[in-house]
């Protein structure tokens, strides 16, 4: 269902508070809510979900905001995270690990960053959403030295960071009308690797 011409609560042919939602049911429709809201979700919800939640809420533009989440979260936050993002001048005071059941609102795009084709297990979430897959390698895993393991942590942040201003530079407020259309190309964002 195309969008009505005028906004229902203001009367305006134009209205800003307008954006659109994912259902599945239609292929959009008109929300007279605030925001997009991305989940970015992976197992612990540690590392990776927590470093694309941080670096996505720097970088998002008005309207748009992201939260983090794990099927089976770990409880803390890795500290190698923390101090990535600390060290990019990314705020780190609200970040915690939590579970999929326990999210404040209901995404409208979900992006699992699990690394799948390295065997791990990739939650699927249930729910009408969009859905994307931007697998990230587990820098928790990683071993070696210091500076080996930091590199890992690293390269996922710029993998991450890469995709995220590659989502942004999006033309998003035509794409938000073409359910099709944005899912194709943040599929195409995925492929970006560092």
């Amino acid at each position: 269902m195309l969008a009505p011409d005028y906004c229902a609560r203001c009367d305006k042919k134009t209205c800003t508070r307008l954006i659109f939602s994912l259902s599945p049911q239609e292929p959009l429709t008109v929300l007279t809510k605030a925001m997009f809201n991305v989940l970015f979700l992976c197992t612990g919800n540690s590392c990776r979900s927590i470093l694309a939640e941080a670096t996505f809420n720097a970088l998002a533009p008005e309207g748009w905001r992201a939260m983090s989440a794990g099927s089976q979260p770990t409880g803390q936050v890795h500290p190698r995270s923390l101090a990535l993002l600390a060290r990019e001048g990314i705020a780190t005071e609200s970040l915690y690990s939590k579970s999929w059941d326990n999210l404040p609102t209901t995404p409208d795009i979900v992006i699992t960053v699990c690394a799948s084709a390295a065997g791990e297990t990739c939650p699927a979430y249930l729910g009408p959403v969009l859905r994307t897959h931007w697998g990230v390698e587990d820098p928790a895993h990683a071993t070696g030295t210091d500076d080996e393991i930091d590199a890992a942590f690293v390269k996922a942040y710029r993998i991450l960071r890469e995709r995220i201003e590659a989502f942004f530079a999006l033309p998003l407020e035509t794409l938000t009308r073409d359910r099709a259309a944005l899912k194709a190309a943040m599929d195409k964002i995925a492929q970006i690797n560092v």
